[in-house]
């Protein structure tokens, strides 16, 4: 199983407790920024996992919420610690979307949902490289490289003999169509999708442009769930200059069921395959 001290997962625990204990002194979140002299933007970063939280910010807290067993209080400060530690990533220096990579890292299944590109855990190097280099315009190529070696490096979850990701992908037609690298790029691409579709711990689901409307079409989306049931299932939006984490119940209960009704209108795993065979025959067989 992925590492128990991964430092996003920490954080987001972390979080969880101390807006539990804040909500269990009756205090809103403004209130506890007063107290403390500092933003209620903090307290929210704080609570939700996206700061870096430290000891003696927990020292601070449990203070504010009269939290007088000292083993709670070392607890927190010990997760608040763990969560201070780096993951792999960070080797890559810095990379936007880390806490969604700490969270990918942790999960137990992922489903995704993508109208445009293959999802990044099952393209080919190529692909990738061509996509990611299409995307970042003017970017170094040194930060291309660095993306590339990153995604390479998350699809270790899907190749796991321990602790496998399961993934479910349901893409639209125009992910098979679009020419991303060239037409040999996309025959060694697609490929390796149906080689990939094959594991028993992936399934790939393809929406043809005849299914018409459907509950995707206002984009790309992915549910992420985690082995922990102390931790809540996160939907995850990927923006341009920032990225979009729902983690209310109500949020995650929408799109799953979004998802459900996109499963149902897209092809079967077998179907799919045959249509992508289909595909790589049509516009990318010489």
């Amino acid at each position: 199983m992925p590492s128990n001290v991964n430092p996003t997962v920490r954080r987001r625990r972390l979080g969880q407790e101390l807006r539990r204990l804040r909500e269990q002194k009756g205090m809103t979140a403004e209130e506890v920024a007063d107290r403390l002299l500092v933003s209620q933007s903090k307290i929210s970063r704080l609570e939700n996992g996206r700061r870096s939280i430290s000891q003696r910010d927990v020292r601070d807290l449990c203070g504010v919420y009269e939290v007088e067993d000292l083993r709670v209080v070392d607890s927190l400060m010990q997760m608040a610690k763990d969560s201070r530690q780096q993951g792999w990533w960070h080797a890559f220096g810095d990379v936007p979307y880390s806490v969604y990579i700490g969270l990918e890292t942790d999960a137990a299944s992922l489903r995704v949902y993508d109208p445009q590109v293959v999802p990044g855990l099952l393209q080919t190097e190529a692909y990738a490289a061509a996509l990611i280099d299409g995307a970042l315009v003017e970017a170094p190529t040194a930060d291309v490289e660095k993306r590339v070696k990153v995604r390479m490096r998350r699809q270790e979850r899907i190749s796991s003999p321990d602790y496998p990701l399961r993934l479910w992908t349901v893409l639209d037609e125009a992910a098979l169509r679009r020419v991303i690298g060239g037409r040999d790029v996309m025959r060694e691409q697609l490929q390796h999708l149906i080689k990939q579709s094959e594991l028993p711990h992936v399934t790939v689901q393809v929406l043809p442009f005849s299914m018409g409307a459907h509950p995707g079409v206002s984009g790309q989306y992915a549910i992420l769930e985690f082995p922990d049931t102390a931790d809540s299932s996160v939907v995850y939006i990927e923006g341009v200059t920032s990225d979009l984490y729902l983690e209310k119940a109500q949020d995650v209960q929408k799109y799953s069921v979004m998802y459900e009704h996109l499963r149902a209108q897209a092809l079967g795993a077998e179907q799919s395959r045959e249509f992508i065979s289909k595909v790589v025959e049509e516009d990318y067989t010489p």
